[in-house]
């Protein structure tokens, strides 16, 4: 509970007839009185001092007014609830990236897990799920007397990122101790690459289509500082009563720190900066996982300063450690920058220092000082020879890079006119695995039309495509409680397990000849993932045809039937087609809803009810009504 102001409970004390003047003076007088006069008991005591107060205070409540006594607890709710009304309406993120008057500078770091075999300095595995202190060597523990063994083949994924972000590689690099102590780092210092490290001077490009800030227009370009490796800590683990358990599999881990320039002036720039890095990292097979499962990890360098002269120099930054998702990095952003330009505006001074942030808060917290160059004590590791990087593996790499993600994106967009919004999430979703598995469904669904496959009227059902990987596969694990935990098993060469690319295609070619309608198409896909087809039935075609699922569709004499039906009784509905100036499309939806009520719905295309209601409104409905 937080400490009462003595004004509040002055009012509610005594009925409000509390009085703290000459408080020492009045307590000086009693304990000499008590001294000459020793008290009665306790109770005594206490009983007549209560009798003695409650006398004065009706003494006094006689001659004023009296008012109703409100509960302390009563009275702080209501002040509470009045500060809450006080308080302005959060902005939306997207109307919350510019602050009038201020400019907001941001830097990011960014430390991402190397998708390795081995430790950067030792031969031990890698491990993420195995038994705690399984996978340990004795340089991971700092042994007396062990060395670090640099492991070459980190190097690999390491390079194809720096190329991925258009780095300079640097022929030769070394590396660094920074010097710091804390249980989960044994050695007392961490091995980096802070002087020279093997990539520098790179460049990222964000388009619009990549969720940055409106303000940044079509793009903005990121400058990288450098890229480094260095070795990750322990993994600590809390338990009650200020217990840490300690495991030493994460010792050593291979890491990048990916260190950009101070380019970024919206944070919604900022989201979309880490989110394109992932994908690109994830591209080029150098990250073992995303900032959703902890490979990868994020920390902003925010400062402001007031905008209208250029020669201002840079505001003091602050640091906000461990983002761990996209949406906590905007928000995150957005906190600190309005908490400095509060100080500022206040004639306050932004120390330099780290600072932390929780899901859902809404103010960054303070956690230490911040540390400089001198605080770690950086130098040369005496025991870890340079590493030279010779230019055939740069080139060999280079060329065996393969497609990056943005010349994906673009090819969905041109050839099958996918929007940049869908053809983003495929090149995203499961580490590239989900586009692949788009090719190999659209090259089936090419089979099956034969002649001029790529032909314009075939690029609805391309899209229909997209659609359905993207959203009806999604619904899958994410809708009915029992199938939640599944995968959907994606593969790298274009294919799943739970969901065959050959069903899926089928199941959209036939939707899309309108041999089937949406909700049979729905049904046979969870049929598919639940193993029906092909443990029950061979094809998706074998279901249709042994159930007698095919769309067998109503004639146009029934249509109108079926229309008029719906209309009957409905002539408040109708009205309002007679005369409109704006056409009333709820009102028709509604009456083909009860079309598809009335009639048997698996004989009824949704589509050919609204056009027949539509057609037989203009020409029956509206001009009986209107006589």
């Amino acid at each position: 509970m937080p400490r009462l102001r003595v004004a509040t409970l002055n009012k509610y004390l005594l009925h409000g007839q509390f009085s703290t003047r000459g408080c020492l003076r009045s307590q000086v007088s009693l304990r000499s009185a008590i001294t000459q006069n020793p008290p009665p008991p306790i109770t005594h005591w206490a009983f007549q001092s209560r009798t003695l107060q409650t006398e004065s205070i009706s003494a006094q409540t006689n001659d004023a007014p009296s008012t109703p006594h409100v509960p302390l607890r009563k009275q702080l709710k209501e002040e509470a609830k009045k500060q809450k009304s006080l308080k302005k309406k959060k902005k939306k993120n997207v109307n919350n990236q510019v602050v009038d008057g201020w400019e907001l500078t941001v830097g990011i770091e960014i430390h991402a897990q190397l998708n390795t075999a081995r430790k950067l300095f030792s031969p031990a595995a890698t491990s993420f799920n195995d038994d705690p202190n399984s996978h340990v060597a004795y340089f991971d523990l700092a042994t007396p007397g062990s060395q670090p063994l640099f492991q070459k083949e980190t190097l690999i994924p390491a390079l194809r990122a720096a190329l991925a972000f258009n780095c300079d590689i640097q022929n030769v690099s070394r590396f660094d101790r920074k010097h710091y102590f804390h249980w989960d780092q044994p050695s007392g210092y961490q091995i980096t690459q802070y002087y020279e490290p093997f990539a520098r001077d790179g460049r990222i490009v964000l388009q619009a289509r990549d969720g940055i800030a409106a303000e940044d227009g079509d793009g903005v370009s990121i400058g990288i500082k450098q890229i480094q490796m260095e070795q990750d800590t322990a993994k600590t683990l809390a338990q009650p009563g200020d217990v840490h358990w300690v495991d030493f599999n994460r010792v050593g881990v291979p890491l990048i720190e990916i260190i950009t320039l101070p380019d970024i002036h919206h944070p919604a720039t900022a989201a979309a900066l880490v989110r394109k890095i992932q994908m690109l990292l994830s591209a080029t097979d150098a990250c073992v996982s995303g900032m959703e499962a902890g490979g990868l990890r994020a920390d902003v360098n925010v400062s402001v300063r007031r905008t209208g002269d250029p020669s201002t120099p840079l505001g003091q930054r602050t640091e906000i450690k461990n983002l761990s998702s996209f949406k906590a990095v905007e928000d995150a952003i957005i906190a600190e920058r309005d908490r400095q330009i509060s100080v500022l505006e206040s004639g306050g001074k932004i120390e330099s220092e780290t600072r932390g942030w929780s899901i859902g808060s809404t103010e960054t917290r303070r956690l230490r000082g911040k540390e400089g160059e001198v605080d770690y004590r950086y130098m040369p590791d005496p025991d870890l020879s340079p590493v030279i990087i010779g230019n055939d593996l740069i080139s060999h790499l280079r060329n065996s890079m393969g497609e990056l993600p943005d010349t994906e994106v673009d090819e969905l967009i041109e050839r099958f006119r996918l929007t940049p919004k869908d053809a983003l999430s495929l090149v995203a979703l499961d580490g590239g695995k989900r586009v692949e598995y788009f090719w190999t469904v659209s090259d089936l669904l090419a089979l099956r039309f034969g002649s001029n496959p790529n032909s314009p009227e075939r690029l609805p059902v391309y899209r229909l495509a997209a659609n359905w990987i993207l959203h009806e596969l999604g619904r899958l694990t994410s809708e009915r409680s029992e199938d939640a935990a599944q995968d959907l098993g994606f593969t790298e060469d274009g294919q799943s397990h739970r969901v065959p690319a050959q069903h899926i295609a089928d199941i959209i070619f036939f939707l899309s000849q309108r041999r089937i309608t949406a909700k049979i198409a729905k049904e046979l896909l969870w049929a598919v993932f639940r193993q029906k087809i092909p443990d029950e039935y061979a094809t998706i075609e074998a279901v249709l045809d042994e159930e007698k699922l095919w769309f067998n569709g109503l004639t146009e004499e029934e249509y109108v039937e079926l229309a008029c039906s719906a209309a009957e009784g409905q002539d408040e509905v109708l009205k309002q087609f007679v005369g409109y100036k704006n056409y009333p499309q709820g009102k028709l939806m509604f009456l083909v809803g009860r079309m598809i009520r009335l009639g048997a719905e698996e004989r009824i295309n949704p589509r050919e009810a609204e056009k027949v209601m539509k057609r037989v409104l203009e020409e029956k409905l509206i001009p009986a009504i209107s006589n």
